[in-house]
């Protein structure tokens, strides 16, 4: 309703506090809304109720700029959802008897299979065939490890994919074997992964706009607005498109199409053809390349400049070699397009900013906003390199502590010293770097407030250890959240749009049971979401 030149808010916020995210003004007491942006706060806000405007008791809870998630898979996790449930399994039998238990539930199903049990649940990462077989003879299954980068595989699986004692490494990937040469039922990096998962049968339309209905809603249901889709083919861009059409994406969504190694000049026009198809959606963007530099310490399989200190014949298994790396990366950056490198270990890492350096010194000066994604081990003569050459550092914060995963795979494998570099949050952004955040979900929880507890603290949910791991790059609470938030729409590009609660912002909104300012970030993770509004439309809860 208007009066005279004054306009009546749609929605206003108010009975706990407004965190703005702008540190010209960090708080507020009242926030109204406007044709889906921020129009006033505190007085001014409350001036604008009207007979029409819909008000939000925030119950002495806070309102926050929603979160944006620089890195997760809601196609992947989508279809993961309608799978065995292997991943809160705590021992291998317990993975088994789920896998078992799904296959005699699901008779008709060709192939069982399951997604994100821990690697840590098997000595070395290695998972035998045979577990399988006691309970799924007679079906080929295939999971996948919670990091994505191993598969475990039962003898039926082997046999029908024609993968023996015969079957080379393939490269940047390799097949786990017992002492006489036979596959052992593990498959290490998606080379080797791909020798299976080939004969699986793709999941058709249905399921994959069925997965994104359930994974959207999660990440609203999280207080997320906008996700980055870290790795997905041009086809994937129409499924996307179609789910958009028909109501059933819950945030807005950047798609990365992921490039390949050897094939990537022939992808360079599919690519721009399926930019070009998202152009004109309000929820759909496909204007980013993903690149694979290395894979994880986990597995022994992320690129290090020194060897790993339990396997001293080796430093990884590279992706792409740098000097490919860095052609791909320059001729993509000359197509317009984002690049955004999955970059574990310190010779992934730096092969990923010399990359940059390379495109940008061949195409010139543009605003760019590279991604570097992971950035665990980093040398640190790169930190600088991060502000230097204007990359952004994406983080999964809930990785950043002394978990098990941590103990009993990734430190051994470092050794003392690069343990030490790993997750530099705060190094990256004392150094002059941009930093944003994501969960790389259905690797790990998609809750922002898990990862972000875990940002200022770098302490398991148990507290451990006291005091921090690594304390020296525990970020303070604005920080992180920002990081989650103001952070992810820098590197979407919209960082004038959203990621602040200031009038003329896109009113993209979280509603918190308690203020996170004025709560320990221990307690993070139990707050609950209220609500969560994209443009002043509420997408969660109903």
């Amino acid at each position: 309703m208007t009066r005279g030149r004054r306009t009546d808010a749609d929605l206003l916020f108010v009975g706990g506090a407004v965190r703005t995210g702008d540190p010209a003004r960090p708080a507020a007491t009242a926030l109204a809304v406007v044709d889906g942006r921020v129009a006033a706060l505190d007085a001014d806000a409350l001036a604008l109720r009207g007979p029409a405007t819909a008000e939000v008791d925030l119950s002495g809870g806070a309102v926050l700029p929603a979160f944006g998630d620089g890195h997760v898979h809601p196609l992947w996790g989508g279809l993961e959802l309608a799978q065995a449930p292997v991943r809160d399994c705590t021992f291998v039998d317990e993975v088994v008897a789920a896998v078992g238990a799904f296959a005699a539930a699901h008779p008709g199903l060709a192939w069982v299979q399951g997604g994100s049990y821990d690697p840590t649940l098997a000595a070395g990462g290695l998972f035998d065939a045979r577990w399988l077989d006691a309970v799924v003879p007679d079906r080929p299954v295939y999971l996948e490890s919670s990091d994505h980068h191993c598969a475990w595989v039962n003898s039926a699986a082997l046999q029908l994919a024609g993968v023996d004692r015969d079957t080379p490494d393939p490269p940047a990937g390799s097949v786990a074997r017992r002492a006489d040469g036979e596959p052992l039922g593990t498959l290490v990096e998606w080379t080797a992964m791909e020798l299976v998962k080939r004969m699986v049968p793709a999941p058709d339309a249905a399921a994959k706009q069925a997965g994104l209905r359930a994974s959207t809603a999660m990440l609203a249901a999280a207080g997320i607005t906008w996700a980055q889709e870290a790795a997905l083919a041009p086809e994937d861009v129409l499924t996307y498109l179609a789910a958009a059409s028909a109501g059933d994406l819950a945030v807005r969504v950047n798609i990365a199409l992921r490039a390949e190694p050897g094939e990537w000049p022939a992808q360079r026009e599919p690519f721009r053809a399926a930019r070009a198809e998202a152009a004109g959606s309000p929820w759909v963007r496909a204007r980013t390349v993903k690149f694979f530099a290395d894979g994880v310490v986990e597995a022994g399989t992320a690129a290090l400049l020194e060897p790993y200190d339990d396997a001293p014949h080796t430093c990884g298994l590279p992706v792409w070699s740098p000097d490919e790396l860095a052609a791909a990366v320059a001729a993509f950056d000359a197509d317009g397009f984002q690049v955004h490198v999955h970059a574990i270990g310190d010779a992934g890492i730096r092969a990923a900013l010399d990359a940059v350096e390379h495109a940008a010194r061949v195409n010139g000066p543009r605003d760019r906003r590279p991604v570097v994604a992971h950035t665990q081990v980093v040398d640190p003569a790169d930190i600088p390199r991060f502000a230097s050459l204007g990359v952004v550092a994406n983080v999964e914060p809930l990785w950043a502590c002394l978990d098990d995963c941590q103990r009993d795979l990734t430190m051994p494998r470092l050794g003392p010293r690069r343990s030490a570099w790993q997750y530099p949050m705060r190094a990256i952004l004392d150094a002059g770097g941009r930093l944003s955040m994501g969960s790389d979900w259905p690797v790990s929880s998609h809750r922002p407030l898990e990862g972000l507890a875990v940002a200022v603290t770098r302490q398991t949910p148990d507290g451990v250890p006291p005091g921090g791991w690594l304390p020296a790059q525990r970020l303070d609470p604005a920080t992180a959240l920002a990081a989650y938030s103001a952070g992810v729409a820098h590197q979407a590009f919209e960082d004038r749009s959203w990621g602040r609660v200031a009038p003329g912002m896109r009113a993209d909104l979280v509603w918190l049971a308690d203020d996170p300012i004025t709560v320990p970030a221990a307690q993070w993770p139990g707050l609950a979401v209220r609500g969560t509004w994209l443009a002043g439309v509420r997408t969660a809860p109903g």
